[in-house]
């Protein structure tokens, strides 16, 4: 059942006692996508046919960069890598893209005149971590790829590749333009969805002869990185679950209650009687058992009409979410209304108060009055009250809410 009560105060008394208020591991399991993404990305880059992945042999990192660097020396390239590293991406899991970065740098053919690599990091903003022309040897990139720090704020990919075209693979930053038997690669790693348009600036990559692969990583958009990838899309991209294998033992997630590990991933669960919200990590706030609400709204002067409009929106917002069997001057009590429909449109007709801020006394009539039998709650069952206000009560709300509590 639902029930709203709004408050105002009659003859207010201020009272003073209410103002309380990097060297990196490298692990035996990292990034590991599928295997062919994982070889095309090694082998592809400097020259091996692509239909040396059709018998999709399993293979880790390690693996695959021995056989780049034993098999493919065949054409040089260069390479650069767009790394997101918004605000989704956790510290631990930044890690491991550097420790990926590593390891495909560890199987190429490095050097001025063969492979030449490069790092843009992008977040809201991009930042040029490692120039084509800055660094001729392995274990000085590695070494630079080591101190790259994430960005931590939004996902703007499209701009990345944008600054990826015109920058990163321009001649002052190194690039071989001039040199038509140097191939010139792009590795997007990403996590999210980006906040920009990536459709037409990973066209004008392609156009300009950008070979662009793209590797989603978690709960990614593959739409999005298909628009980035160049043709054919079997070859170019790629998703993983997750950056690590074990995101319940590392603490790399978001469930709110419960864990479940699974190789490469993990779900969320619940615990007994709470049930899994739609975001597939929040648990609900209230069981499947029935549960008695009330609303307490904050009708003073000082929240303004406009505001107050605002909270019963937000009210009915939070209706629409409930199992509902029956509901919410005393505005309207537990029990009164029996439909959505008409509980909804009873708090759209909710008049504004405008007067004082009695906390404190709405509190009283709350646990005095609004959960009785008489006013329609019901023994047995769970009840939650939810305070809405904008400012500090003009009377004392401790042993109000104290007894609210214990009650």
């Amino acid at each position: 059942m639902l029930s709203i009560v709004c408050y105002y105060g009659t003859n207010p008394v201020p009272n003073p006692r209410t103002r309380e208020a990097s060297s990196i591991a490298i692990p035996s399991v990292v990034m590991t996508p599928t295997p062919p993404l994982v070889l095309l990305l090694l082998l592809g880059l400097t020259g091996a046919h692509a239909t040396y992945l059709a018998a999709r042999t399993p293979a880790d990192l390690r693996t695959a960069a021995a056989m780049a660097a034993g098999l493919c020396k065949a054409r040089p390239t260069d390479l650069v890598f767009i790394v997101d590293s918004s605000r989704s991406v956790r510290p631990s899991e930044f890690e491991q893209v550097k420790v990926f970065l590593a390891k495909v740098i560890e199987g190429l053919n490095v050097g001025p005149n063969a492979t030449r690599v490069g790092v843009v990091n992008y977040a809201s903003r991009v930042k040029n971590e490692v120039s084509l022309k800055t660094h001729r040897t392995k274990a000085a990139l590695v070494k630079a790829v080591t101190k790259i720090e994430p960005l931590s704020t939004g996902t703007m990919t499209g701009l990345a590749i944008q600054f990826t075209l015109n920058v990163a693979f321009s001649e002052s930053e190194g690039a071989r333009t001039k040199s038509p038997d140097v191939n010139k690669v792009a590795i997007i790693v990403t996590d999210g969805r980006p906040q920009d348009n990536v459709k037409e600036v990973a066209q004008r990559a392609r156009e300009a002869g950008i070979e662009l692969f793209a590797l989603g990583v978690g709960r990614v958009d593959m739409n999005t990185l298909r628009q980035m990838a160049s043709e054919p899309l079997d070859d170019h991209v790629d998703y993983v679950e997750s950056y690590i294998s074990d995101l319940c033992a590392t603490g790399d997630h978001d469930c709110e209650q419960i864990c479940v590990s699974s190789p490469g991933s993990f779900k969320c669960a619940c615990k007994d009687g709470l049930t899994l919200l739609d975001d597939g990590r929040s648990c609900s706030a209230c069981s499947g058992a029935a549960t008695d609400v009330v609303f307490l709204i904050d009708g003073s002067k000082s929240v303004r009409p406009e505001n107050f409009e605002l909270v019963k929106k937000w009210i009915n917002q939070i209706v629409d979410k409930l199992d509902y069997s029956s509901s919410v001057k005393q505005e309207f009590p537990l029990g009164r209304f029996n439909n959505k429909k008409d509980l909804k449109e009873a708090v759209r007709k909710m008049a504004y108060m405008e007067r004082g801020t009695m906390t404190g006394q709405a509190l009283r009539s709350l646990s005095e009055s609004s959960f009785t039998a008489g006013q329609g709650a019901r023994p047995g069952v769970a009840k939650v009250g939810i305070v809405f206000t904008d400012g500090r009560s003009q009377d004392f709300i401790g042993d109000a809410a104290k007894k609210a509590k214990d009650n």
